[in-house]
């Protein structure tokens, strides 16, 4: 039996600081506007606080500063991009967010050196559809879910 080609799939496209982001489609429950976080005493610095969203109460991370950017004002275009990681759910607070795109395996390629080694593990490929640069990030790592699976 021949191996088929893996189709396309689907990732959200965000922005960070004018760069910009992608994360499988299939990580992410919803995204929402973000109007603002209820800080959580003793957290990091990097986790903007948490929200109520749908019934739920959620941890978000705010990605400008868990990158090492400063931080901005939220805008009409800020979003959580809420995503899975286990049985748990964690926003990303990102300056925008608003398509998806159908990736195929040739489009994905490993990041060089330079980003892996400067962006802290939190970028694990970049995606060439067209002449567009995209990172993909590593989602239980930006969250700081491996500390969690690593113990």
């Amino acid at each position: 039996m021949t191996q088929q080609p893996s189709s396309p799939a689907l990732h959200i496209v965000f922005k960070v600081a004018g760069a910009e982001y992608v994360i499988p489609a299939e990580v992410v429950l919803q995204m929402e506007s973000y109007s603002g976080a209820t800080r959580v005493p003793g957290s990091p610095a990097y986790v903007a606080g948490i929200v109520q969203i749908r019934g739920k109460v959620i941890p978000v991370v705010d990605l400008r500063l868990r990158f090492g950017l400063p931080a901005i004002e939220a805008t009409l275009d800020s979003r959580i991009v809420v995503g899975k990681a286990a049985d748990r759910a964690v926003g990303l607070l990102v300056d925008s967010a608003r398509e998806v795109l159908k990736l195929s395996e040739h489009e994905i390629s490993e990041p060089p050196s330079m980003v892996t080694d400067q962006a802290n593990g939190f970028v694990k490929a970049v995606a060439r559809p067209g002449k567009r640069l995209l990172m993909l990030i590593d989602f239980l790592k930006v969250i700081g879910e491996e500390k969690l699976h690593g113990n």
